[in-house]
């Protein structure tokens, strides 16, 4: 699934293909991804100026001039790409919009996981209501050593579930929390509340450096993912850990556990289990 680093990959991309350009056709070629595709072919979503292109968490955020936008979540396997419009449609290609310079922005999503959805914000800029509930951005201000703290007490679960949840930090997804938390030197199986004001000090900022860092040279494929030029991200090329056998550091056997659905490598040298680690 495209993470933070891949969607935010993606945004910069999209911006100056979208930004000051108006729709002027939409082309549906199913019924529904997640959701209906049906309100896509409203006619005031059409011949107005694009006025942002932005991410929040997974979630891409085209803004138009008249208050309505799009909210895009790429799903498991899904892309965007801007190709003209005699470029041959792609099987899996079910959305495409037509733009006032001629080309054409498409959605690729085979596994059918992801969405577009039409909203209205009260004001320019304004998040849209369907994400009111997420937390905040790890690469902002607000998700620091202090937050980390004080929102992992009297939380039992494991610290690597409560960073992939997005009520708590959002965009943290399975591969970038298992590096972060092996560049901490903490566990995935401790408990949220065991960590320490250091360790939360720590590990947000291993946190920050590895989505930076991906961010820096275009996400990571590990499946299908491709920006929107078609290339692929390279920051599996840097991974530490993640699909790892032995660790980099001191050359132990790297040990995999479920955790949430999905699996947790770490080294049990380098990311000590202290007596209240999860069994």
């Amino acid at each position: 699934m495209p993470e933070l680093p891949e969607v935010e990959t993606i945004n910069r991309a999209l911006r100056p293909h979208l930004l000051e350009r108006k729709i002027t056709k939409i082309d549906t070629h199913i019924v529904s991804l997640r959701y209906p595709l049906a309100p896509l072919h409203a006619q005031e979503l059409l011949n107005e100026s694009i006025i942002s292109v932005r991410r929040r968490a997974r979630y891409l955020i085209i803004e138009l001039a008249n208050g309505k936008a799009f909210i895009i979540h790429l799903g498991m396997s899904g892309s965007l790409r801007v190709v003209s419009p005699e470029t041959e449609r792609l099987k899996h290609e079910h959305v495409v919009w037509h733009l006032d310079n001629g080309m054409t922005m498409r959605f690729d999503c085979p596994r059918r996981f992801g969405f577009v959805k039409v909203c209205s914000l009260p004001e320019a800029g304004a998040e849209p209501g369907e994400l009111r509930e997420l937390g905040p951005e790890p690469l902002s201000s607000g998700f620091n050593a202090a937050y980390l703290y004080r929102m992992t007490r009297r939380r039992t679960g494991s610290i690597k579930s409560f960073i992939m949840n997005n009520a708590m930090v959002v965009g943290v997804g399975n591969i970038y929390v298992t590096e972060a938390l092996f560049e901490s030197g903490i566990s995935p199986l401790r408990r949220a509340m065991s960590l320490t004001r250091k360790q939360c000090g720590k590990l947000t900022a291993e946190i920050k450096k590895v989505l930076a860092r991906s961010i820096e040279i275009g996400g990571t494929t590990i499946a299908n993912y491709k920006n929107v030029d078609g290339s692929e991200g390279q920051f599996i090329r840097h991974l530490k850990i993640y699909g790892k056998n032995r660790c980099p550091v001191c050359a132990s056997q790297i040990q995999q556990k479920r955790l949430a659905g999905r699996n947790s490598y770490y080294c049990p040298q380098c990311q000590p289990m202290p007596n209240d680690t999860l069994k």
